[in-house]
């Protein structure tokens, strides 16, 4: 319970309340569990303060103190928090539905389980907050910057996101249903399982969104949320996989090992290949090995029309090939970076016939140039060069169709 002292001097006035914190620094305020509903309390200095549980129901806290206060469980219903500071604050399971937060710093708090239905959140500086869980429905949320914040988990159906600066933010099975996302930055997301329905995604900059947990060393990554969700859900249901026609697929895994320096020539590559039409998934071999790994990229290997596998750095790429190629029966395009280090497969999967020549290259610029003559043209000369040969093997089958057993 709240120390009723502390309560008192509070209602005396903010000024009365701030001249007693510069006086008693070391006395954290204990307003626990305390009714400040509807309390004018603009500009007060609650910094470290314990306000747990506290009712702050239409409280006036413009840009009040508030940072690493004790916040979780408060009823903030409403209460005005514009410009506040509650940078690294405690607001897990705190009520703010309606609640108008323009301006104010959320950088590093814990709004985890919090019900932020109906919130103003324009211009809000969430970077690093922890907002799993989260109920954000309705949230305007326009504008605000959640760089790195985990919104795993969270409700964001009916949110305006709009220009929302999403770098790297978690949004492992985030609900998007009807959500707005239009001029939005979603670069270097986290969307596995995400469930995105019906989103507006107009002028959205999206890149390198992984569709693997974040636990998971590889990166399995895309352009597109609405391909994420796709490529995800088709890892995890093989029902619908026995829809799928991989004739008519566009998918083009990329298989590397994508250190920063190379990432221009990774771009590169990416850019390429959308302007051409296809679906770039790129899985990035930056960590040990595991089973797991290897048949998920094996079974995104059956659904690609082809692979390019740079070897320039090639670590886990060459046994990822070794599996891939008898296996899937798909067409790799080799890459390698002249003046790099040699690199090696095994002979026999150089003599296997879904393996192209090597392509080599100088730049990223120089690929640029190769990629539709180069890369793309021998790649689908070979993928209708296999289904050819399916074709006849299947119409062979059928026509001669080997003898009953016992006949």
């Amino acid at each position: 319970m709240a120390n009723h002292q502390h309560v008192d001097i509070l209602r005396d006035g903010v000024q009365e309340w701030n001249l007693w914190r510069q006086d008693e620094p070391a006395i954290r305020p204990d307003l626990s569990r305390a009714g400040l509903g509807g309390a004018i309390l603009a500009g007060a200095d609650l910094y470290d303060a314990d306000l747990g549980e506290a009712d702050l129901r239409q409280a006036y806290l413009r840009s009040a103190n508030l940072m690493g206060a004790y916040l979780d469980g408060a009823h903030l219903s409403r209460a005005d928090l514009g410009g506040a500071n509650l940078s690294r604050a405690d607001l897990s399971g705190a009520d703010l539905r309606g609640a108008h937060l323009l301006g104010a710093n959320f950088s590093g708090t814990d709004l985890s389980g919090a019900d932020l239905r109906g919130a103003h959140l324009s211009g809000t500086d969430l970077s690093g907050a922890d907002l799993n869980a989260a109920h954000l429905m309705g949230a305007d949320l326009s504008g605000a910057n959640l760089s790195g914040a985990n919104l795993s988990g969270a409700n964001l159906s009916g949110a305006n996101l709009s220009g929302t600066n999403l770098t790297g933010a978690n949004l492992s099975a985030a609900t998007c249903l009807r959500t707005t996302f239009a001029g939005a930055t979603l670069t270097g997301c986290t969307v596995c399982g995400i469930a995105a329905w019906d989103v507006n995604l107009d002028d959205a900059k999206q890149a390198d969104l992984r569709i693997t947990p974040l636990e998971e060393a590889t990166h399995l990554a895309v352009d597109n949320l609405e391909v994420a969700q796709f490529l995800y859900l088709l890892l995890h249901n093989e029902k619908v996989r026995a829809v799928i026609d991989i004739r008519t697929s566009k998918v083009v895994l990329i298989l590397g090992r994508f250190t920063p320096e190379r990432k221009a020539m990774l771009d590169a590559l990416r850019e390429a290949l959308r302007e051409l039409g296809y679906v770039a998934v790129l899985v990035d071999f930056a960590g040990p090995e595991s089973q797991d790994t290897t048949e998920t990229v094996t079974l995104l290997a059956r659904l690609a029309r082809f692979v390019v596998a740079d070897l320039t750095d090639p670590g886990r790429v060459p046994s990822a090939l070794a599996k891939i190629v008898p296996d899937a029966q798909v067409p790799v395009q080799p890459l390698v970076r002249l003046g790099t280090t040699p690199f090696a497969l095994a002979g026999d999967l150089w003599r296997a016939r879904e393996m192209l020549p090597v392509v080599y290259y100088t730049t990223p610029e120089a690929l640029l140039a190769l990629v539709r003559e180069r890369v793309v043209a021998p790649a689908e000369e070979k993928v209708a060069e296999i289904q050819r040969e399916r074709a006849t093997s299947l119409l062979l089958g059928r026509l001669f169709p080997p003898p009953l057993q016992g006949s």
